[in-house]
C-alpha cells in the first residue's frame, strides 16, 4: 500500500511537465501561461503537510490514508477532463492538498508497523517507487502524450488509485496508539503559509526571476512567516509540528543529509534531461530512455545496503554515497556535445549505485530514536526537509545555468553552464558527506526496541478479521 502511494505520488509530481506543450496548445495559451499549473502543486502540498500529524492521530492513519488517496484519484479525473486552464489549476490544487497528506500518513503507518530490523528489509521495496517512479515519469508521459492526449498524464492516476483504495479498505487495518490534543489552530496557520509561501518563492524564482517583485516578496514573506511559526511552535505545549524532535541529534543530522544531500542527486535528475535535449539536441525519448538507467543503479545498491546496514552503520553507507554522488557529477561535467547516449547512460547507473546508499539509510536512522508516540510527527517533519530538497534542486540548477548567460543565453544556457552546474552540485555532494561522516550512528546499527511496532500493515494473503486480531497484540 505504501509502496502504491507513494510511486502514485511521485509519478503525478513528475509526469505533469512533459505535458505542458500539449497543454498550451489545447488551450491557446504560452508556454509562460502555464506556471500556476506547476507550481499550485507543490503550494498546496506544502500547506497541507503541517496537519498530517494530527489528522493521523485524530482520525487515525488507516482513514486519513483512505481518504486523502480518493482525493487524489478524484482530482486526477478532473485535471484530466478540465475545460480550461482556472478548472485545471483548480483540481491540481487538490491533488497537492491530498498528496500533502498521503506521503507523511504512508510512511508514519509504515514506521508504525515493522520493526527496525524488518525497515531495514523492507528498504529494497520501497525504493521502487523513490527512484523507478522519476525516471520511467517522463517516458510514461511522452507515449501517453503521443497515444493518446495530454489528459491521459492525470486519467492514469484514476485506476491505479481506485484499486489502491479498494485494497486498502478491504486489507488495511486501523493503527492509532496515540490520542490526539488539541489542534494547535495558530500554528498550523503559520506553518501552512509559511511553508506555502516558501514554496512559491523557490519553485517561481528560476521561471519568473529572483529579481521579480513577487518572488522577493514571497521568499522575505515567508522567511518571517518560518521565523513566527517556529517561536509560536516551541512555545506550544502541544505544536502541529513537534521540533523539539529536533533535539535529538541523529533526527537532526540526518533530515538536514537529506534537506542538503537531496540538492545534488534531484539536481543530476532534473540537469540531465535538459542537457541532453538543449545542449545535444536530443529528443524526449532520448531523454527518457537516458536517465532511466539510474533507476537499476539504485536497485543494484539497495541489495547491499540491506544486508551491510547494521554491520557497518548508516553512517559509512550515507557518507560514501554522497561522495561517489560528488565523483559522478564531477564525470557529468566532463560531458559535452559529443558524448555518446550509452556514455551518459553509464554515468546515470553510476548515479543511482551513489544515490541507493543514501535515500533509505537516512530515512531508516532518522526513525532509530524516536518514540513510537512522535512517529507521525517525525514523519511529517521528514516530509517536510524533504520536499523542501526536492524544490530547492531545480532552483538551484536553473539559477547557475543562466548565472553566466545573458540575453538569450538564458533561454540556451552555453555548454559552460551545464558543466559549472555539475561543478556546484558535486561541492554540495561532498559537503554533505563530509557531514555524513560526522553522525552518530549506534543507535541506528542496532534494532531500536521504540521503533517495534504491532503488526497491521495490508496483507493480500492475510484476512482483514486476522490483522485486527495481531493489531491488539503487544510491541515486539
Amino acid at each position: 500500500m505504501a509502496v502504491l502511494t507513494t510511486f502514485i505520488c511521485i509519478i503525478d509530481g513528475a509526469i505533469t511537465t512533459v505535458a505542458l506543450p500539449s497543454i498550451a496548445r489545447q488551450f491557446d495559451l504560452t508556454p509562460a501561461a502555464l506556471t500556476g499549473v506547476v507550481v499550485i502543486y507543490p503550494v498546496c502540498l506544502g500547506m497541507m503537510i503541517p496537519a498530517s500529524a494530527w489528522l493521523i492521530e485524530r482520525h487515525g492513519g488507516r482513514r486519513t490514508l483512505l481518504l486523502s488517496l480518493a482525493a487524489f484519484t478524484a482530482a486526477s479525473g478532473l485535471c484530466g477532463a478540465a475545460p480550461n486552464l482556472t478548472a485545471l489549476v483548480g483540481a491540481r490544487a487538490l491533488q497537492g492538498l491530498a498528496a500533502g497528506l498521503l506521503m507523511p500518513t504512508s510512511q508514519a503507518l509504515l514506521f508504525r508497523t515493522f520493526s527496525h530490523a524488518e525497515q531495514v528489509r523492507l528498504s529494497r521495496l520501497m525504493v521502487i517507487p523513490q527512484q523507478i517512479a522519476p525516471a520511467i515519469a517522463p517516458l510514461l508521459g511522452g507515449l501517453l502524450i503521443t497515444s493518446l492526449s495530454w489528459r491521459w498524464v492525470f486519467y492514469v492516476n484514476v485506476p491505479f488509485g481506485t484499486a489502491a483504495v479498494l485494497f486498502g479498505a478491504l486489507f488495511l487495518a486501523e493503527h492509532r496508539d496515540h490520542s490526539a490534543g488539541r489542534l494547535d489552530l495558530p500554528g498550523l496557520l503559520l506553518c501552512g503559509a509559511a511553508t506555502a509561501t516558501l514554496m512559491y518563492g523557490v519553485c517561481a524564482g528560476p521561471d519568473l526571476g529572483w529579481d521579480r517583485p513577487q518572488v522577493i516578496g514571497a521568499l522575505a514573506g515567508g522567511a518571517a512567516l518560518l521565523a513566527a511559526a517556529v517561536r509560536q511552535q516551541l512555545r506550544t505545549p502541544e505544536p502541529v509540528l513537534r521540533l523539539r524532535l529536533f533535539r535529538d541529534r541523529l533526527f537532526r543530522d540526518t533530515n538536514l543529509i537529506s534537506l542538503v544531500g537531496y540538492v545534488p542527486m534531484m539536481g543530476a535528475m532534473f540537469l540531465g534531461p535538459i542537457f541532453i535535449q538543449e545542449a545535444r539536441g536530443g529528443s524526449a525519448l532520448d531523454s527518457g530512455s537516458t536517465t532511466f538507467t539510474e533507476a537499476f543503479g539504485v536497485l543494484v545498491t539497495m541489495q547491499v545496503v540491506g544486508a551491510v546496514y547494521h554491520r557497518v552503520g548508516p553512517r559509512l553507507i550515507i557518507g560514501t554515497g554522497l561522495l561517489g554522488v560528488a565523483a559522478v557529477m564531477l564525470l557529468f561535467a566532463t560531458a559535452d556535445a559529443d558524448t555518446s547516449l550509452w556514455t551518459f547512460r553509464g554515468y546515470m547507473f553510476l548515479l543511482g549505485l551513489a544515490m541507493g546508499a543514501v535515500f533509505i539509510p537516512t530515512t531508516i536512522a532518522s526513525f532509530s530514536t524516536v518514540d513510537r508516540a512522535d512517529i507521525a510527527h517525525a514523519a511529517t517533519l521528514n516530509t517536510v526537509v524533504r520536499q523542501t530538497g526536492n524544490a530547492l534542486a531545480p532552483a538551484v540548477v536553473t539559477s547557475v545555468l543562466v548565472l553566466g548567460a545573458s540575453g538569450a543565453g538564458r533561454a540556451h544556457p552555453p555548454l559552460a553552464s551545464y558543466q559549472l552546474s555539475y561543478y556546484v552540485l558535486a561541492a554540495v555532494a561532498v559537503a554533505a558527506g563530509l557531514f555524513a561522516f560526522t553522525m552518530p550512528d549506534g543507535p541506528a546499527r542496532t534494532a531500536a526496541p521504540r521503533t517495534a511496532a504491532p503488526r497491521t500493515a495490508a496483507s493480500g494473503s492475510r484476512p482483514r478479521a486476522r490483522l485486527r486480531q495481531k493489531a491488539d497484540r503487544p510491541g515486539r
